[in-house]
């Protein structure tokens, strides 16, 4: 099979590729630089020159394939906005190569744009962008392609998708906790993130193109819920600073834009994901990666 991959050289983007690779797909992936194009061909991959801004780049690199997996986002939290909807707008084109065939669309998405309120499911819908969770403009547009009968579905990861190098909003957490010397959570510290293994979460890609669905949403999700102090706590203890609580107030100015995260409970059920596709995660946990993680 031949696939279209944007973000081919990204965090989560990459692993999807090697898996990819490894079963003998044929993988052409979207490079926006010299050095993805590289890092690229030394995966053994065709590289397309492009971006996600670029929409013909988008339209003929999905042309000329099989399936497509999207996972590329501009994640620069000052135009957040405008980047959610420069996604809808790479997604709309992508959809527009593939309309009218049976070629798979996989895009990713996040469970953190369910509504809270107990453990999310793969029924649940995600809040409207219009009421004012942008990010879920990425959902919306695949959602309306698959509604055009188009086989797209989307794979939404949790908050921390995670190694020992990176991990999700924990990563900027372990910044914040390193510059200004304590490890913070809020309330009680009970509120919980779901988690996945990067390994883990790209499985869930290469099955969901297998499984070829219209309008299916699967959750990456290995756990469903870790508690924010629990993870306040590993990260002190490996800074050896002072884990302290805060109020919903004082974790505003002390996070900055991660504030708004800090106080969520967004447990995530991958119940279905797991039936329906046969995926069994088997990497380490968040913790265990913490514990681990390369500072």
């Amino acid at each position: 099979m031949r696939v279209f991959v944007t973000g081919a050289t990204g965090f989560i983007g990459s692993a999807i590729v090697e898996q990819l690779v490894a079963a003998g797909h044929r993988v052409i992936g979207l490079a926006r630089s010299d050095a993805s194009a590289k890092a690229l061909e030394a995966a053994g991959v065709l590289v397309h020159r492009g971006d996600i801004e670029n929409l013909e780049s988008l339209r003929s690199g999905a042309a000329v394939s099989d399936g497509v997996i999207h996972t590329a986002f501009n994640h620069d939290f000052s135009q957040y906005q405008a980047n959610c909807e420069t996604d809808r707008h790479a997604i709309e084109a992508l959809g527009s190569a593939l309309a009218g065939s049976n070629r798979p669309l996989i895009v990713s998405g996040g469970t953190a744009m369910l509504a809270p309120g107990g453990s999310g499911t793969e029924d649940d819908a995600v809040v409207p962008s219009a009421a004012g969770v942008p990010r879920s403009a990425s959902e919306e547009a695949t959602m309306a392609l698959a509604a055009q009968g188009l086989p797209a579905s989307i794979v939404r990861l949790p908050p921390s998708v995670h190694d020992t190098v990176k991990m999700g909003l924990v990563t900027p957490l372990i910044e914040i906790a390193r510059e200004k010397r304590i490890s913070a959570y809020v309330g009680d510290g009970t509120n919980r993130w779901p988690a996945v293994h990067r390994l883990d979460a790209a499985q869930v890609f290469t099955l969901a193109l297998q499984k070829s669905s219209v309008g299916a949403r699967f959750h990456a999700v290995a756990e469903e819920g870790v508690a924010l102090k629990d993870i306040a706590e590993v990260i002190g203890r490996r800074l050896n600073i002072p884990v302290v609580a805060q109020s919903p107030e004082e974790a505003a100015e002390h996070f900055g834009w991660l504030g708004f995260f800090m106080g969520i409970d967004s447990p995530a059920s991958s119940a279905q994901t797991r039936e329906r596709l046969g995926w069994r995660p088997t990497h380490p946990g968040l913790l265990a990666d913490l514990e681990h993680a390369r500072s």
